[in-house]
């Protein structure tokens, strides 16, 4: 894919997570990879709101102006650079980086016990293919960033305890594939738990089958969730292109 076509999707997927209040406005950070390589991303800058974020405003990090940017925070947040750069590093299969405090996953990474069980079909999607980062130790500067990196492994998903969620993809479409289903299957189990009624979880047979079941199902699908998001917003307000 080209360059010019990446940056719309992020573009598209930061104001899509605004459409779906997924965001905190000027805060949280997309990020990803310049083609072929595992260090120099593309990021959301300082200041920038979800809901009008278009391609050209993503800033892009190399390896060899880092430091410079580090120096100013006006340009992009320096917890940003920090986890981005980390992860992006460490994990190759983390192409696309996306972090919010999203209601629902933030709210279950707040439980003392976040595990999610299996209790619907969303859920078992990421039945045991979950990394928990549980000690949270502030903001997401240097010695933060690196427990992250450290702690995602092979996984798409990782809790952030006390903190939010943090998505990763070969793709970008991956990437949000898996944050919006994510925050989905947070949504449907917080609720089931304010009804104080006794849930009925799956079995672990039952549960990992259908996990396998998601992940065969389609390769295809986060490629169409981010197509019909664009061809919503060329409808809509087709300036994130820009």
């Amino acid at each position: 894919m080209e360059r010019s076509e990446i940056l719309k999707d992020l573009a598209a997927v930061f104001r899509w997570t605004a459409k779906l209040n997924m965001h905190e406005g000027i805060a949280n950070h997309f990020s990803v990879c310049v083609p072929n390589s595992n260090e120099d991303f593309y990021i959301n800058g300082t200041g920038s709101h979800f809901s009008s974020i278009k391609a050209s405003d993503l800033v892009l990090v190399e390896q060899k102006n880092i430091e410079e940017i580090k120096k100013n925070p006006s340009l992009v947040d320096p917890t940003a650079i920090n986890i981005h750069s980390a992860i992006h590093k460490k994990a190759s299969h983390a192409k696309c980086i996306l972090h919010i405090h999203s209601k629902y996953a933030t709210a279950l990474s707040s439980l003392k016990d976040p595990t999610l069980p299996p209790i619907d079909q969303n859920t078992m999607r990421f039945y045991n293919r979950i990394a928990v980062l549980s000690n949270f130790g502030g903001l997401g500067f240097e010695e933060e960033s690196k427990k992250m990196a450290n702690c995602i492994g092979n996984n798409k998903v990782m809790l952030l305890a006390n903190h939010g969620i943090l998505t990763v993809g070969q793709t970008i479409a991956d990437a949000f594939d898996e944050l919006y289903y994510f925050e989905k299957a947070c949504e449907t189990y917080i609720t089931a738990l304010s009804t104080q009624k006794e849930l009925k979880i799956v079995n672990h047979e039952i549960a990992e089958k259908t996990a396998q079941e998601w992940e065969n199902y389609s390769t295809d699908m986060g490629n169409l969730h981010l197509k019909a998001i664009r061809s919503i917003l060329d409808k809509e307000d087709p300036s994130y292109k820009n």
